[in-house]
């Protein structure tokens, strides 16, 4: 059984957990350090909210640099919307940094307030046609070549893998499709 650490500060994550304890795997909620400290995992989901909230609690609950270490020491991750903003190297809209290991530059909000929020369905590498929630995503704005883009909505990658990190703009835990969780599953 994989056990997943599951960013549990603010956000999305309990759609996530839900999702992944349907396919079989062990959800740890990291809410505090000894959380991360005290536990073992095979990989950890950064999932969507608030980046902003998320990056202040990450620094004031002293959770950000032992997750950025995971990171660094390759540690799978699945990071969905604010959770790609944690990982991204470069935003330009915010001058914060939170992890910074991801080699992309993001634009928060990018796709405008909640009602500019959409669904697409595009083919995703490894899963074929996934239907995508984008509530107010950021978007990809750079790539670098190290990094293998996994899908694309418009002509823009929405969708990023490098190394032992996945980054998506949108919301994969939203509907009942459990293939990209399954694919995060088989790479941990």
């Amino acid at each position: 059984m994989k056990r997943m650490g599951i960013l549990a500060v603010q956000g999305a994550f309990i759609e996530h957990e839900k999702m992944l304890a349907n396919l079989g795997a062990e959800c740890i909620e990291l809410r505090q350090k000894k959380d991360i400290t005290e536990n073992h995992f095979d990989g950890i989901i950064l999932p969507g909210g608030e980046s902003i909230v998320q990056g202040k609690l990450l620094r004031e609950l002293d959770m950000l640099v032992p997750l950025k270490k995971l990171i660094q020491d390759g540690i799978p991750v699945l990071a969905t919307c604010a959770g790609l903003i944690l990982l991204a190297e470069e935003i330009t809209n915010d001058e914060n940094r939170y992890f910074a290991t991801l080699p992309v530059t993001v634009q928060r909000n990018a796709y405008g307030r909640q009602c500019g929020s959409f669904i697409a369905e595009e083919k995703f590498l490894g899963v074929g046609n996934s239907v995508m929630h984008f509530i107010r995503a950021p978007s990809i704005e750079r790539v670098e070549n190290s990094c293998e883009v996994l899908a694309q909505v418009r002509g823009k990658p929405v969708a990023v893998r490098w190394k032992n990190q996945n980054a998506l703009a949108f919301h994969p835990e939203v509907g009942t499709d459990d293939r990209i969780h399954r694919l995060f599953l088989n790479q941990c």
